[in-house]
């Protein structure tokens, strides 16, 4: 379990770091997340998607031929972001890591059942081959492993970080990947 480390210069005195069950929480239950890439000209493309929390990862779907697809294929770093969009209530959640794609049949099936039992029958997805389908085409099931996620909450004001893995350089290959691996 990662260790929450307050920043004072951006805390309210009377703020304590949030401890990571409670983040781990806000990442699970969250309905909407904003997924970040970046393209291979530098530019960020910021999306909003559903997902689930598996096997110690932020779990989220796209097309093969999505811009987001494209711009994993050269740089697999993401920022994901969920919270509130208000002031003085509630807490954000920032996730930065590394995606892998999940393409083994066992664990497809296990996020299949995850998106289902979160968000019901509008997201019901069948496995195919190593990935998704449906009636837009194949889809890629792709899984974000934390490395850094910052909370900052708004009452009282206080930012927490938490650091969870070493970064890699690697990029996302077209191909199959193990679920298990962290190095697709």
């Amino acid at each position: 379990m990662p260790t929450p480390t307050l920043d004072p210069r951006f805390s309210d005195p009377a703020a304590t770091a949030r401890p990571w069950a409670e983040t781990l929480a806000l990442l699970r239950d969250a309905e909407l997340y904003w997924f970040t890439t970046v393209r291979d000209d530098g530019r960020p493309h910021v999306t909003p998607l559903v997902g689930v929390w598996h096997e110690d990862g932020l779990c989220v779907v796209t097309g093969i031929r999505e811009q987001k697809a494209r711009n994993l294929s050269g740089n697999r770093a993401v920022a994901v972001t969920t919270g509130q969009n208000t002031w003085a209530h509630g807490t954000d959640v920032v996730l930065e890591g590394r995606v892998e794609r999940v393409t083994d049949g066992p664990g497809l099936a296990a996020v299949a059942a995850a998106f289902l039992a979160k968000y019901g029958e509008a997201w019901r997805f069948e496995v195919h081959a190593d990935g998704f389908g449906s009636e837009g085409g194949e889809a890629w099931v792709l899984r974000v492993r934390p490395e850094r996620v910052l909370t900052f909450a708004k009452d009282p004001h206080g930012q927490t970080t938490y650091r969870l893995g070493e970064p890699t350089r690697t990029r996302l290959p077209s191909g199959s990947t193990s679920a298990s691996s962290r190095t697709p």
